[in-house]
């Protein structure tokens, strides 16, 4: 009598291992088709910023990085510590030709600067993302020029939101994106893109000799801070004297306190005989409304204190603890940080 048990056995679909290469090309494509979609959408809109003379004979000297057309009729965001003091600055794109452009304003304190394209018309542009719906693990894409290498694209991922760093002023930068993309000298200015090819960061820092920690200002910050130029020439900022993060609120705070945000500005440092110091703030508060208007993280808290509300005295609700307090502050004038 035959046993037919073991081709019967046989017949039945299995998941042998020659199905992993199928799912994990797949799933590689997938990715690949995403940085491909970003780079194609947005890699024509990087340019390479160089500053200084072209003549050898000046004692200008000169310097490299990216920078990112925002609009059809050559407006340029890039990193002011680029830009320097430079008066000559120059922009070459991906098809290698170069247009004079000229500064409109800095803004030291964000480590920006906003650049015009003399005579630049039509040209590729890339539109500025809301960094608030951003998430840790996101895939990102950065694109620029890093060591004088046009049109570098490199992947990564978000590995933390709401950073504070220091900028070249000295002064904190609140709301920085942290990213273990590859970034290096020359990267600074370009790109920092999500997979729905909207830009949510302007590269900005390196820590030497760490491994894939690098920083880029979030694209909500820098869409104040081009509109303050555009309006201005400078961004006039309210000044409270802080220094934070943003931060999810415990459900059981929310609760206790009856409010509905789901996150806060977290107050890290308080600037001595600031106005925050002097309204009793306290490192560990955190901040979900001030003026009237909700605040569900830095880049809120950094966006409300604008040139309207210097030298009034406002009302801020913090959670302390976990309990609801009311506050009241009065914001001066932000000092401008002097230009590099």
């Amino acid at each position: 009598m035959l046993d037919f048990t073991n081709e019967r056995f046989d017949d039945r679909p299995s998941s042998s291992s020659s199905e992993t290469p199928v799912n994990d090309a797949a799933l590689l494509d997938a990715y690949s088709k995403a940085v491909i979609s970003v780079t194609e959408r947005v890699g024509p809109a990087v340019v390479r910023v160089e500053t200084g003379s072209r003549d050898a004979k000046t004692r200008e000297r000169g310097g490299m990085g990216s920078g990112i057309v925002i609009s059809p009729d050559g407006l340029v965001l890039t990193n002011s510590h680029v830009v320097g003091s430079s008066k000559q600055i120059r922009l070459r794109d991906t098809e290698g030709i170069v247009t004079d452009a000229r500064v409109l304003g800095v803004d030291p304190d964000t480590d920006l600067a906003l650049l015009r394209a003399d005579g630049a018309r039509d040209l590729q542009y890339a539109s500025l993302g809301n960094s608030k719906s951003l998430r840790r693990g996101q895939l990102v894409v950065a694109i620029g020029n890093p060591l004088g290498f046009e049109s570098t694209v490199t992947a990564g991922v978000v590995s933390a939101l709401g950073r504070s760093i220091r900028s070249v002023s000295g002064r904190n930068i609140e709301d920085v994106i942290q990213t273990d993309a590859a970034l290096n000298p020359g990267n600074s200015g370009g790109a920092l893109v999500s997979s729905a090819g909207e830009v949510i960061g302007i590269n900005t820092a390196i820590i030497q000799g760490a491994q894939g920690i690098c920083f880029a200002v979030a694209s909500n910050t820098a869409q104040f801070v081009l509109s303050e130029i555009i309006r201005h020439g400078y961004v006039r900022r309210a000044h409270i004297g802080v220094s934070g993060q943003t931060a999810p609120i415990p459900r059981r705070h929310a609760v206790i306190a009856g409010v509905e945000n789901k996150m806060g500005a977290l107050l890290q440092q308080i600037e001595p005989d600031s106005p925050a110091a002097k309204a009793g703030l306290l490192p560990g508060d955190v901040v979900i409304r001030l003026d009237g208007v909700d605040v569900n993280g830095v880049d809120d808290l950094i966006r409300i204190l604008d040139r309207d509300r210097i030298d009034r005295t406002l009302a801020m609700d913090v959670l302390r603890m976990g309990r609801l307090r009311g506050i009241d502050i009065h914001p001066v004038e932000r000092k401008r940080a002097a230009r590099t």
